[in-house]
């Protein structure tokens, strides 16, 4: 969601400002802007729309100071106009705030202070705090104001804040969405994402809920909410801080397409042994025991995430033999959820911070669950609260439509259920260590369904027209045609529908006709006579057919014709298939919205990482 950048040193402030809200640009965001603190008090400078209008502000208006803050809104209360852009301001001009999060209660609050004399200018919740923390400075400090607002509030939020009368001091407050400080030497950062600072440094320290970082140039005192000292640990980040540039590519989604099979890769290292046949997870923390007694597990995520754990169930209950209920993040806690100490609650979160998915987690944690996470930031929230991690090592993933985040948690879930089986005895030997070598092979086959790129894009060009499409999947596949809907939704702002093949009849067959391309999923396992006799129904009522189909395997094309166009893939195992069939999917929906003129790497409405409900 919005993005946070604060700074304190001898660096010069607004190049830097401006270059970390640029590297946080794949969260979303509507409007822009930056607050300078000098001698005489705040500047702000603040912009509609994309960072180059903040850019062109500043250039026409120059501004400088010694320390600062800035921010990318996305919107939730109130137009993405320069009046609700942050950073936002006080009755006084003295006091400055930046906000990500959403502020339950601010209502209220507003009419408490404008009842107190207090005046507003925009339409946000954020505007509140400054008016707060105004209320509350009583000459002893920002972070006590600060405090003292705090008790005020509801909701879920990261607030860093200045002020013109404690100057020399940035104070941040971490509930709920993410707050990342950076270390430096005779300099320090605050930031919603590691990628805004990581060019300036590697050492962090997340804060957790209800914390408070107090930054000065001398260093960085943390406290909880009323005060007490706390000990944080700093964190090395190991991510190459190129990887998060664009390497030449047109866009980070296709760099990130690229980079699947070495994320693939990098997620299986070190946690499979064939000669052993055996799988490591060393990061799980929870008794062998625990595992062999599981009688259910309940995978917890959002979209694409979601996606991950409906393909997960597959394998779960394939190869582990226990049970698995898929649930949206967003949806758990509000239905009175059954969790018990047998089950094991698996939260699946690119960034670690995803609201639903945390609440969801807490709950079932709340009522006895044990809890892991499936994970790409290390330190992330998710990692901190659950009694462990598999971490996917996917790397900075900074387009908006999730790629490589994706295939790598399928990776991390099939390492999940293989590690499962070990435990449980629910696989031989010999059977177990012939799965390892397959998914020791995923990253090879991931390599040459990425080679299909230019056939796909001939394929987008032909198709971008259209405005409706249906997917069509079965078994450990079905998921993988929401998620290839999903995607061309996202980024091509083209209506698509995923959907189970054998569900077709049973209502989708009636919107089906020659100006609705149907993309069915064929690869050649049990279910595949079954795709065809789903593809000839689609066919006899006029649609053009995109069939995603094994290498080699010539029974669809028997049943095609000029009309329609396949795209064959390399063989592989039948569980791993999801992997392999993801990859056209993504290259057809970025070829298609690129063909099309869209935003791929920050499409409309979108925001990377849903911090807030």
């Amino acid at each position: 969601m919005c993005g946070i950048i604060g700074y304190i040193g001898s660096k010069p402030v607004v190049p830097l400002l401006l270059d970390g809200l640029r590297r946080m640009e794949y969260r979303g965001y509507d409007s822009a802007g930056v607050a300078l603190v000098h001698p005489g008090g705040i500047s702000l400078r603040r912009s509609p729309g994309k960072l180059v209008n903040l850019e062109n502000t500043i250039r026409n208006e120059p501004v400088n100071g010694r320390y600062g803050i800035g921010h990318t809104r996305w919107a939730t209360h109130g137009r993405p106009t320069e009046e609700n852009a942050h950073p936002h301001i006080d009755c006084t001009g003295r006091i400055v705030v930046v906000h990500n999060g959403i502020i339950e209660n601010y209502l209220d609050l507003k009419h408490e202070l404008q009842a107190q004399g207090h005046t507003f200018r925009t339409e946000t919740d954020t505007e509140i705090v400054a008016h707060l923390v105004e209320r509350e400075m009583q000459g002893d400090g920002l972070e006590q104001a600060a405090r003292r607002a705090l008790t005020f509030l509801r909701g879920m939020f990261a607030l860093v804040l200045v002020s013109a009368d404690d100057q020399e001091k940035i104070v941040a407050v971490g509930n709920g969405p993410p707050v990342v400080v950076g270390m430096g030497v005779d300099e320090f950062f605050v930031a919603s994402d590691i990628p805004a600072i990581l060019s300036h440094t590697r050492d962090v320290v997340f804060l957790s809920d209800e914390e408070m970082a107090v930054i000065t140039p001398s260093g960085v005192v943390f406290s909880d909410r009323v005060g007490r000292p706390l000990t944080k640990p700093t964190q090395r980040v190991l991510w190459d801080p190129i990887a998060a540039e664009k390497n030449g590519h047109k866009h980070f989604m296709l760099k990130e397409i690229y980079e699947q099979p070495s994320a693939a890769r990098e997620t299986i290292l070190g946690r499979v042994s064939l000669d052993q046949g055996q799988i490591f997870l060393e990061d799980l923390h929870i008794p062998d025991e625990t595992f062999r007694t599981l009688e259910k597990v309940t995978l917890l995520a959002c979209g694409t995430s979601w996606h991950a754990g409906l393909v997960g169930k597959h394998l779960i209950e394939a190869l582990g033999q226990v049970q698995v209920e898929v649930d949206y993040g967003s949806e758990y806690r509000y239905r009175s959820p059954i969790a018990a100490a047998k089950e094991l609650a698996v939260g699946i979160t690119q960034s670690g911070e995803t609201a639903d998915t945390l609440a969801a987690l807490r709950e079932a944690r709340k009522q006895g669950a044990h809890s892991i996470a499936i994970c790409n930031v290390v330190g992330s929230m998710a990692t901190r609260e659950t009694d462990g991690t598999i971490y996917t090592h996917a790397g900075p993933e900074i387009g908006v439509a999730s790629t490589k985040a994706f295939t790598s948690q399928l990776v991390a879930l099939h390492l999940l259920a293989l590690y499962l089986a070990q435990l449980r005895g629910s696989l031989t030997s010999e059977t177990l260590r012939s799965h390892i070598a397959e998914l020791l092979h995923i990253p090879q086959l991931i390599e040459q369904a990425v080679k299909a790129s230019q056939v796909t894009k001939k394929v987008a060009g032909r198709f971008r027209n259209h405005t409706n499409f249906l997917f069509l999947g079965r078994g450990i596949n079905f998921p993988i045609a929401l998620e290839g809907a999903l995607k061309l939704k996202e980024i091509s702002y083209i209506h698509a529908e995923g959907y189970p093949a054998g569900e077709m009849k049973h209502g989708p067959i009636a919107l089906i006709d020659e100006r609705m391309p149907v993309v069915a999923l064929a690869p050649a396992d049990h279910v595949f006579e079954k795709m065809i006799g789903n593809v000839q129904e689609a066919k006899a009522r006029g649609a053009s057919v995109i069939a995603i189909t094994t290498e080699g395997d010539m029974r669809m094309a028997e049943v095609l014709d000029a009309n329609d166009v396949i795209l064959p893939m390399p063989a592989s195992g039948p569980l791993l298939t999801p992997i392999v069939m993801t990859i056209p999917l993504q290259l057809l929906a970025y070829h298609i919205a690129v063909r099309r003129g869209c935003d791929v790497d920050q499409p409309r409405n979108l925001a990377k990482s849903v911090t807030v409900e």
